[in-house]
């Protein structure tokens, strides 16, 4: 096969190191398509990246064709076929939103000029910097000619959290539960819902709500565990979620590239056409089913009152990240 061409932004970070080993042994694009990886990361981080280079050469992977370090965008995002845009201004402390919002603003605006510019047309885009709905719809908005479905923002790591959670919670493998969602932001007002999960206990499919049977538990805890779930990982490792956000990514992407299984939906961040009562045109976590490369918004689903107005509130969160974005972006069209 031909190799694909897939970039990394914020190549030399702490999710990247975990991101870049697990696409070049094969585990997103498949064990038999070659690639070429393009690092792309901001002047003062040159020689970390030399060194990721370098490791990732004496791992001696044999898909890997090529690897390209870069702090120039127009090499970064040449021709390729997959993004995963990692890089983005962290919240520093005594940061306020509209603060870190700003920041992220320019760096997405320049990632999604380039990505216009210069990726493949097709080209999938996956969004893992926070705040990743937001700068997902920033990017988008600058890629014109690039489909707006071609942009997700992450929810996976999500998903796979609130997944383990029930599993445990069951005693069951994590392979036994499906089906478990995140509607909306991926911030602290994300409403992980159990109420569509499947489990399998000794070879017969339940709900999960029938197989927990502790609706104060699915509503109250379960749902606090899984919001809170990144704050509880840097205040035990002293660091934010690198190994299983880079898992989650591959997820993510994986999933978009080769599709899901029948009867099985992942939740993605993507551009909403209104479903759910949700707001037009933002980010939002829908669950998705994807086929061909296409995902499509799960329909039908009953959600409870409660469940609702937890949808409400992730929404309108949304919503005015949304205006701040574009207020700072029409006072950067300005200068």
């Amino acid at each position: 096969a031909e190799p694909i061409r897939v970039v990394v932004t914020g190549a030399a970070g702490q999710i990247a190191y975990s991101l870049l080993y697990m696409i070049a042994r094969g585990e997103v694009f498949g064990s038999d398509q070659p690639l070429i990886l393009h690092l792309l990361d901001i002047p003062p981080m040159v020689g970390v990246l030399e060194g990721v280079v370098m490791e990732l050469a004496d791992c001696a992977l044999p898909l890997l064709r090529q690897v390209i370090p870069t702090t120039d965008p127009s090499v970064g995002f040449k021709d390729v076929s997959a993004a995963f845009l990692v890089g983005a201004m962290p919240r520093k402390e005594g940061m306020e939103r509209k603060d870190l919002l700003s920041a992220n603003v320019k760096i997405f605006k320049a990632q999604g000029q380039a990505i216009e510019n210069f990726a493949k047309k097709d080209v999938k885009v996956l969004v893992v910097g926070n705040p990743a709905n937001t700068n997902a719809f920033v990017c988008a908005n600058y890629a014109p000619s690039i489909p707006r479905e071609n942009f997700s923002a992450m929810t996976r790591l999500d998903q796979n959290r609130a997944t383990s959670q029930i599993a445990t919670k069951l005693g069951v493998p994590i392979s036994a539960v499906k089906n478990i969602i995140i509607w909306g932001n991926h911030s602290s007002t994300q409403y992980p819902d159990a109420g569509q999960g499947k489990v399998v206990i000794n070879g017969e499919t339940k709900s999960v709500a029938d197989a927990v049977n502790d609706n104060a538990y699915l509503q109250g805890a379960f749902v606090e565990t899984v919001q809170k779930r990144g704050a509880a990982v840097i205040s035990a490792r002293k660091m934010s979620s690198a190994m299983s956000a880079a898992k989650a990514a591959c997820d993510h992407m994986h999933d978009w590239w080769n599709g899901t299984a029948p009867g099985t939906f992942v939740s993605m961040g993507v551009c909403s056409d209104g479903s759910y009562n949700s707001p037009k045109d933002v980010i939002f976590s829908f669950p998705v089913v994807i086929e061909n490369k296409q995902w499509k918004i799960v329909q039908g689903l009953n959600l409870s009152d409660a469940a609702k107005a937890k949808l409400n509130i992730t929404a309108k969160e949304l919503q005015e990240e949304k205006d701040e974005a574009l207020s700072v972006l029409d006072l950067s069209s300005n200068l």
